[in-house]
Formats: C-alpha cells, structure tokens, sequence
C-alpha cells in the first residue's frame, strides 16, 4: 500500500511539472509569434498574468462555487447522526480539522470534498448514498474524500484548472491575433514557419491540456482509494461502496462537466443509462481497476479486532 502511495505522488508530481511546462512552452511560442524574436518573454508574462487572476479567484471561492453548483446544504442540527459521527471520527484519525458536512438531496449515490485546504474544507454526500451505504461503506467513501483535503487534491485540481484555462485563453488570444498580424514583421521563412507552428500549438493545446489534467485527476484517485484504505484499515469496505456506485444508474442530475472530476465516481451519463466513460476523457480511472487495487491490499489483513466495526487487522 504504501508503495502505491508513494508511486502515486511522484507521478502526480510529474505530470504537474511536465504540465507547468507545456503552459510555459505555450507562452514561448505563442510570445516569440506574435512579438518577434527580441520579444520572447512576453508571451510568458501574459500566460503568468492570466494565471495569477484566474489563480487568486479560483483558490478563494471554489468550495462555494462547487458547493452551490452541485445543490448541496448543510446538514442541519439532529439529521443524519451517522454520517456526521463518521466525518468527525475519520477526521480525528487523520489529524485534520473536521470538515463542513453537506448534503445533496438526490436518489443517486456520489460524494466529493472541496475546499482550498483541510482548514476550509467541505465534503458533501448524496442522500442517496447515505441510505444504501452500510456503516464500512461509508467510512470507506468517507475515507476517501479525508484523503483529498488531507492531500491537499482539490488545490491541486483548481491549480491543474487554472493551468487548463490560461492555456485556453493563450490559444484563443493567439488566433484571433494572427489574423491581424502584419505580414511584413516576419523574419523571412523562419518567421513563416514559427507563425505556423505557433498556430497548430494554438489549435491542439487546449485538447493537451484537458488530457494532462485528466490524467493527473485520474492518479489522485488511486492515491485517495488506498490513503481511505490506510485510513480505515479496511480496504474491503470502500471496495464494496465502489462496487455499489458501479451498479447504480441514477444519474446526478446537479452535476455538471465542470464539477464531474471532484466526485468519487463519474456522475455523469450517456444516452444508453451508462457512466460517461473514454479512454483519454475519463475524469476517473475505472471502478474495477480501483476495485482490483483495494483487493490486493485484502492481504495485509489477518483476523482481529482493528478496524471501525470490521473483524480485521493490519498486519
């Protein structure tokens, strides 16, 4: 387990440097394009000027844009007991302040965290979860969503977001640009080509773009399913949440494509009643390969009494 922890981060890590310097690239190209070989930077002070507005907005208001835009509340005093008990418990265990607690009134069963950090922080459950989830199920979800605020995953996300939309804004500036552009200021055949290149970057990096942070979304769902799995010292538990919400088909109907990656499961859906799934813009990774992982972690596991009402304990 700890393995795949660790194997998680550094991957994450990296994927966020290569795309750190994908956005500095754009900004090189699009920059040295525009303003010609003398003026390279100022592609780049555009990009870091965009993404520090976009960077301050998002990092103070996304746990009440997410919140609000999902249709979540507060729980209110005397509901939902357990749920409650659950959150505060599984806070105490990973050394974090307790989180606000929300509710989203929906048949469908899906939960996510948000907030800028553990100190601002918010899960938010369906009613629907709440009512089919056993009491190791739900810390298993639980667990999860801890593991996102403890892990800092959702500044995370709202950074690979604001990375997303400066290179959107690059590419968008940069085509309506060209056509503006004076001809003359080329540097002869060089220029030509650079302007070319600089056009394909354009057209192709927000598609980029999208995929990177998806990937990286996709990582930081592995690491919360076995950081939940440490957490609870029962894998089995938020392997049998994730075999429900696989086989439930009531779709979310306050989820939108924008809040689709918080959630522990994809909460979107197709035509044929199924989750919304592809290979490159899958914003989870697949419930059964997540699944196959809790399984191999089964093994680390001997009869005991460790364990919030389970009858196993960590080897």
């Amino acid at each position: 387990m700890y393995e795949q922890i660790s194997a998680n981060k550094w991957k994450s890590g990296l994927i966020l440097f290569v795309f750190v310097c994908f956005v500095l690239v754009v900004g090189y190209v699009i920059g040295r394009s525009l303003a010609g070989p003398s003026n390279w930077y100022a592609g780049l002070i555009i990009a870091f000027i965009i993404a520090l507005i976009m960077s301050l907005l998002s990092y103070y208001q996304s746990d009440r844009i997410a919140l609000a835009a999902t249709g979540a509340r507060p729980v209110r005093e005397g509901e939902y007991i357990r749920y409650k008990n659950t959150v505060e418990a599984l806070s105490i265990a990973a050394g974090i302040p307790t989180p606000r607690i929300y509710v989203i009134e929906s048949p469908a069963m899906n939960a996510f965290a948000t907030g800028r950090n553990p100190e601002n922080s918010a899960i938010a459950v369906t009613t629907g979860l709440l009512e089919r989830m056993n009491n190791q199920e739900l810390e298993g979800v639980i667990g999860h969503e801890i593991s996102h605020i403890k892990n800092y995953d959702i500044l995370l996300q709202t950074m690979t977001m604001v990375l997303v939309g400066t290179v959107i804004i690059l590419s968008d500036i940069f085509l309506r640009m060209v056509w503006f552009r004076d001809d003359s200021e080329d540097s002869g055949g060089a220029g030509i080509i650079l302007a070319l290149i600089g056009i394909v970057l354009a057209i192709i990096a927000p598609l980029l773009a999208q995929i990177i942070r998806l990937a990286l979304s996709r990582r930081r769902e592995f690491l919360a399913d076995a950081n939940s799995a440490l957490l609870t010292r029962y894998p089995p538990g938020l392997a049998s949440a994730l075999r429900k919400l696989m086989e439930d088909n009531r779709p979310l109907r306050t989820a939108s494509k924008a809040t689709a990656p918080l959630f522990i499961v994809e909460p979107l859906y197709g035509r044929e009643g199924k989750r919304k799934r592809t290979s490159l813009f899958d914003t989870h990774p697949p419930i059964e390969e997540r699944i196959r992982r809790l399984e191999q972690m089964y093994e680390g596991f001997v009869p005991g009494t460790l364990g919030s009402g389970s009858s196993v304990e960590w080897r």
